[in-house]
């Protein structure tokens, strides 16, 4: 091997050894909403994962709510409720600390002009070759007007002050030894297990995309056990992962169960693909037009099939040999695949694999957590006053709250 050829190979193992993750989150509070400035918001709060936004909240919609489908998928309503109530808190937290900063900083109210108070926080780490992710650095700052106004040296375990007017609060945060060791550990071990989580629910994602299958859509009709009536039917099948969406709709309205719906749900085949078949039974009168839509997202399918007005033969002859032959094989099909699935449940969401870790966590929160204060709310944590313990939520385990 040629010296060229042997540093190309060792800069791309380096490379892939030394693959750098972060998660951190940020929240911004403006002194005032601001107006004529779409997208901008009083307070606004986001999660990011790798520089990618993977949840959102603001004072205007006042919900947390997932930026992508892993994060919807994977983390339950809980997650979400508590992820609200937590973010509502943080808003009024902001709300009086910029008030006790425009103080502070002797900023005269009667001018107009509107302040800006950030704070960040999160962790980053290495991949290492047997897929854990190793801790490299921590950052939890808040910057004032665009200003740095604090921040945590986590080596060191202390706050530094780079303005006059932060020294006060850093004396007082300096002092709660708590404090400083639940920051610490936050920033190295509980962002940590939740961006590994995070990754594993990405990668999985990913992973069952590049397997995806579309589906293959039938549409087919049959005599009814009524001789007046005919049934119409939707079939979906052979699609890779399982969750799709199906719709009969009669002149473009969807149909439910209220209608005649009936619905086998998804189920599995026996080739590790799923089928899905909806059917509605109508008069053979009925001129409306009947449509089959059907979404699968994971392969970007968007299909629609019209049914034409021809009538089956009224002699029992419900489906043709050809389709008949289709559904005996589905049916088998079906029956296997329970049995497969069955002996392979927990298939798409099985163990880690090896090196890999699902971390215990002791709330729903992956972010770090606000203090309430045993004061007064006029006078928490960035004041020079004794409920100065700062935003820090310490808990018990059956209080805290997702953030």
């Amino acid at each position: 091997m040629s010296p060229v050829s042997l540093l190309v190979l060792l800069g791309t193992i380096l490379t892939v050894n030394c693959e750098t993750h972060s998660l951190s989150y940020i929240y911004t509070a403006f002194s005032q909403k601001p107006v004529g400035l779409p997208g901008l918001h009083e307070f606004t709060a986001m999660g990011l994962l790798d520089n990618n936004m993977i949840d959102y909240f603001d004072s205007d919609n006042q919900v947390k709510v997932p930026k992508q489908t892993w994060m919807e998928k994977q983390l339950d309503s809980d997650y979400w409720a508590k992820g609200t109530q937590s973010r509502q808190s943080k808003q009024q937290w902001f709300k009086v600390n910029i008030n006790i900063l425009m103080e502070r900083m002797r900023q005269n109210e009667s001018v107009p002009h509107n302040h800006v108070l950030q704070w960040r926080h999160g962790c980053e780490g290495d991949m290492q070759p047997d897929g854990t992710i190793k801790f490299t650095r921590g950052v939890d700052m808040y910057s004032y007007d665009g200003n740095d106004f604090l921040s945590f040296d986590d080596d060191h375990g202390v706050w530094v002050a780079p303005v006059v007017e932060a020294q006060q609060t850093k004396r007082k945060w300096d002092g709660v030894q708590v404090l400083k060791e639940y920051t610490k550990g936050y920033l190295e071990k509980e962002c940590m297990d939740w961006m590994q989580k995070f990754m594993r629910y990405q990668t999985e994602q990913q992973v069952a995309a590049s397997k995806a299958v579309p589906p293959k859509v039938y549409v087919f009709k049959k005599n009814a056990n009524v001789e007046a009536n005919v049934i119409l039917t939707c079939l979906a099948t052979g699609f890779y992962p399982k969750d799709i969406v199906l719709w009969i709709k009669r002149n473009g309205r969807i149909l439910s169960q209220g209608d005649g719906l009936r619905s086998t749900g998804t189920r599995p085949n026996g080739d590790d693909t799923f089928q899905r078949r909806d059917s509605v039974e109508i008069l053979r009168s009925d001129a409306s037009k009947y449509t089959c839509e059907v979404i699968h997202e994971a392969t970007r399918v968007h299909e629609k099939r019209e049914w034409d007005h021809e009538l089956p033969p009224d002699n029992g002859g419900a489906v043709s040999g050809a389709i008949a032959g289709v559904l005996v094989l589905l049916l088998v099909a079906s029956v296997g695949g329970i049995l497969i699935f069955l002996y392979k449940k927990g298939r798409l969401c099985g163990p880690l694999k090896k090196g890999g870790s699902d971390p215990s966590m002791n709330s729903n929160d992956s972010e770090k957590k606000l203090q309430p204060s045993p004061a007064s709310s006029s006078d928490q944590s960035l004041d020079n006053k004794d409920s100065a313990e700062r935003h820090i939520l310490m808990e018990e385990v059956n209080e805290e709250v997702n953030a």
